[in-house]
């Protein structure tokens, strides 16, 4: 049987700063999970052909023509892309699957397209959907999670094709995906790990993974996509102490402030972490993962950003992960004290995301009870610079004013001047040159919406959820976004189905979740170390 894995990182690029960004940055955002189902699919016997998009090219172009099942991993804003590509090899006679988080949060809507949705898996689950075990329109998950992966040697042909230049030429951000966990302790209510139990994975498997790296790919980068790197800190840097000093592969991870403490940021540096990436989110909310406590504000701001010097000190690269928008926020306060961590913390890249309600998450769950999540929004729109939910505190336009003056702050001459003052290294250089340069770009677009919001009444009657029709801009954004793949996706297959939950087996709904025997977690995690969330 000829098999497909396609994991999709980005729609199409739209922007010549865009464009370099995808070429240098987002090729590396390639996942775990779809590089294993590869893997497994090629172990069980089948001619196997897998192929990460990260928006350069022809997305439908990426295997043979004569594919008899088609696997695809998406995340929600990319999943236009997902569901046209699933059309498009419907109409060969192609089985499609998708899994990854678009899946585990709205796997009804899925279905709409695809002829599986895939919750979570493991290989066993993969041999079944192979072996044609489950009809077509079903929702199917493992009974629990998986235990292992594939090693990095056994990955290797995948590394070679989402991470090296033409699958040959490594290159400097070249980045080799790495799990050493999964789940995490903490509950966000953002987070669609936020119900997934902290556990580690093998420490026999990380340890020969680390081995095989040090020996076959020195040097190169490896990207812990861990939900939260080193909760068990002690197990699992004993691991990377073991592999010699001057073998060590530098690596990057995400983790909480309040793991690393003390002689831990040492410890850290001397195995050659070279990039962290702590979520600090809000400065009300939170604060148990940042490790103060019930502190907030000011407070708050004066220990995180001492946190970020200590870091500093011991590791290369760093990034700050925010949240603006959040039920807690109100006033100019969340704009002051972010522009001021920014500005005592030149070399901390501000990651600054807008709250989107992902399904199966508890503020997914309350924001629909508060009727506040806006139900024409396509999914498309789910991420930053795009608003799919009304905010408590803020109107829409207040709103986006305060993001531009965000982003404005970040990205001006001063700041950039101060982080390329921050470093000598050249690889970090030329990182914060090129978010720096994009995110100028996008900004474009946040002011556009806020013109549009100012200006366009139906379009601001949208945003404050008094409307239930798409504006235009939305449809002819949604189309730019396809490319040659828009006509496959008619106004009407836009619309979302907000529906998350799927009955049990014997339920009254119309769909089933159908738990396999075997073990696993599906698809790809939410959000990766570095990822735009």
């Amino acid at each position: 049987m000829k098999v497909g894995i396609l994991e999709i990182l980005g729609s199409p690029a739209r922007y010549p700063t865009d464009l370099a960004y995808r070429l240098v940055m987002r090729k590396q955002y390639a996942s775990v999970t779809p590089q294993a189902v590869s893997v497994w699919c090629r172990q069980l016997g089948h001619e196997t052909f897998y192929a990460p998009y990260y928006g350069v090219g022809d997305p439908g172009g990426q295997f043979p023509t004569d594919l008899d099942i088609v696997f695809i991993a998406s995340y929600t804003q990319d999943s236009a892309l997902a569901y046209a590509l699933a059309k498009k090899y419907g109409r060969a006679g192609v089985r499609t699957v998708i899994g990854g988080p678009h899946a585990k949060a709205f796997p009804v809507d899925c279905l709409r397209f695809f002829d599986l949705a895939v919750k979570e898996c493991d290989k066993r689950l993969i041999a079944d959907i192979l072996a044609g075990h489950f009809d077509p329109g079903s929702v199917i998950s493992s009974a629990k999670p998986f235990d292992d992966l594939p090693t990095v040697q056994e990955r290797l042909p995948e590394i070679r094709k989402s991470a090296f230049l033409w699958s040959r030429r490594r290159y400097f951000m070249t980045t080799v995906p790495m799990l050493s966990s999964m789940g995490c302790p903490y509950n966000c209510n953002f987070c669609i790990d936020w119900d997934t139990p902290y556990r580690l994975l093998p420490l026999d498997r990380l340890a020969a993974d680390l081995r095989f790296l040090s020996t076959e790919l020195p040097g190169v980068l490896v990207g812990f996509h861990d939900p939260n790197f080193g909760v068990k800190f002690d197990q699992v840097l004993d691991v990377l102490e073991a592999i010699p000093p001057d073998s060590r592969n530098p690596y990057m991870i995400e983790s909480s402030l309040s793991v690393l403490r003390g002689p831990r940021v040492k410890q850290l540096r001397e195995t050659n972490c070279v990039a962290v990436a702590p979520g600090v989110e809000s400065w009300v909310d939170y604060s148990n993962k940042a490790g103060v406590g019930r502190e907030a504000g000011i407070e708050k701001l004066e220990r995180v950003a001492e946190q970020f010097r200590h870091l500093h000190e011991n590791i290369p690269y760093l990034q700050a992960n925010f949240i603006f928008g959040l039920d807690t926020d109100e006033g100019d306060e969340p704009i002051e004290l972010t522009k001021e961590f920014m500005t005592r913390t030149p070399f901390a890249w501000p990651a600054l995301n807008i709250p989107v309600p992902y399904g199966g998450t508890p503020l997914y769950d309350r924001l629909g009870e508060e009727d506040r999540i806006l139900k024409s929004m396509p999914f498309s729109f789910y991420y930053a610079p795009y608003l799919v939910m009304t905010l408590k505190n803020y109107d829409p336009v207040t709103y986006y004013e305060k993001l531009i003056e965000l982003f404005e702050h970040c990205c001006s001459r001063e700041m950039l001047r101060q982080r390329m003052n921050s470093t000598t290294r050249r690889t970090v250089k030329i990182i914060h040159w090129t978010r720096t340069a994009s995110t100028r770009a996008w900004i474009n677009v946040y002011r556009n919406i806020l013109r549009m919001l100012r200006s366009d009444r139906e379009f601001r009657r949208f945003h404050e959820g008094r409307s239930q029709v798409l504006p235009e801009f939305y449809h002819h954004t949604y189309e730019q976004m396809l490319g040659r793949y828009a006509e496959l996706i008619s106004r009407k297959d836009r619309m979302p189905n907000l529906e998350h939950a799927v009955p049990a087996p014997g339920s009254d709904g119309p769909l089933t979740l159908i738990l396999s025997p075997g073990g696993g977690e599906g698809g790809v995690r939410g959000h990766g170390a570095f990822r735009p969330r």
